[in-house]
């Protein structure tokens, strides 16, 4: 049985919608020797980056012939853009309390505003297994919440001796943790097609196609101190960029060896293609307060009065009401990234990051560029 036909077998004929962790758990069961099974993955995860066999590149074979069939690929797309089911359950507790504490996030209703606060202090914020689940509820319950009407992105303080206490955007994928094996391949499938592009898309419903009814907002990234790989990754699905002067972004994709999520495929409608190139293979460091900074960030701020001009910016973009909000933003996405092109992006993207995961090249780059242990 082909990809393709056990797709249509897991979601009834795309009649239910599975996330891609359920579809390749049930296609395991469904078709034994397609993908590994609960047991090879859990012996697998118990292993060091250097020692895994590999065997889940062959879900990145599946999924990349899922996502590259146009009806099938898109229903996985929406599927990926629902909210998830923890978050409609934690919905009414949030509404009435205005705020909620994940593992990996924060959220709180501050005024017209969700404040969505990014938080692993022990590694700069940076994301791994243990921030995926919840960074993606606290987006989701951003997005539902019906007393507000923007959402802020930011990062929280952190415990590294270097910058105990200050805020710190993120500093992108746990290094030390993808080193020690412990986040699988799927993690950059579910980031990207989960809440990274329900940052971009809003939330999709189960009866409507995305591009035609979502539920969106305006985002607002504040950026203190850096935004490192996938949290620069991030900047490039906010609506408006908040940043202190001294800040500064960076993707060392190539550096790590792995592809930065949709990076590639949207960084260079912000700064063109050859400088979208020289950050992602070869380590352009981009300062936020530069003319090519000033082409993703859309305000510079002195780092001790970001407070006072995160307030500012909430009040200038709710000031006139934001009943255009989601038409605007669905305006634009039909003119520079319709689902479509994400699909085809993602297609190649699933397969070419798990050969990227489990080359020696990854762990060879690991242990030489970033020293990790």
């Amino acid at each position: 049985m082909n990809a393709l036909a056990i797709y249509d077998e897991l979601t009834a004929g795309r009649s239910r919608f599975v996330r891609i962790d359920e579809l390749c758990a049930c296609a395991a069961e469904a078709e034994p020797g397609l993908l590994p099974g609960r047991q090879e993955l859990e012996a697998e995860a118990n292993l060091p980056l250097r020692d895994k066999k590999g065997l889940e590149k062959a879900q990145g074979e599946f999924l990349s012939r899922v996502l590259a069939d146009r009806a099938r690929g898109a229903h996985l797309c929406h599927a990926m853009l629902l909210p998830r089911q923890e978050s409609i359950a934690l919905l009414p507790r949030f509404e009435d309390t205005g705020q909620a504490d994940l593992n990996g996030a924060r959220i709180e209703r501050h005024g017209k505003a969700s404040i969505v606060t990014m938080r692993n202090p022990r590694y700069l914020n940076a994301e791994d297994e243990s921030t995926l689940d919840g960074m993606e509820t606290a987006v989701d319950l951003a997005l539902l919440d019906p007393e507000t009407e923007v959402c802020v992105l930011r990062g929280g303080a952190v415990e590294h001796p270097k910058f105990a206490g200050r805020r710190l955007f993120g500093a992108g994928i746990n290094l030390t943790h993808l080193y020690q094996g412990k986040i699988r391949f799927l993690w950059y499938l579910i980031r990207d097609l989960g809440y990274v592009n329900k940052l971009y898309r809003g939330l999709a419903t189960a009866d409507s196609w995305p591009e035609e009814r979502s539920i969106e907002k305006l985002w607002i990234a504040a950026v203190d101190g850096f935004a490192i790989g996938g949290h620069c990754q991030v900047l490039l699905t906010m609506d408006y960029t908040l940043a202190a002067h001294d800040a500064y972004l960076t993707l060392p994709a190539r550096k790590e060896g792995i592809i930065p999520g949709a990076a590639n495929l949207r960084l260079p409608r912000f700064v063109g293609n050859r400088i979208a190139r020289q950050a992602v293979m070869a380590e352009r460091r981009i300062d936020c307060a530069s003319p090519e900074g000033r082409l993703i960030c859309d305000e510079i701020a002195p780092a001790a009065e970001m407070e006072a001009a995160l307030e500012r910016t909430v009040e200038k973009l709710t000031g006139s009401g934001v009943v255009s909000a989601a038409g605007n933003r669905r305006a634009f996405r039909a003119g520079e990234e319709p689902l479509d092109l994400f699909r085809r992006y993602m297609a190649v993207y699933a397969r070419e990051q798990a050969y990227c995961h489990f080359s020696p090249a990854l762990v060879a780059n690991l242990e030489k560029n970033w020293k990790v242990k």
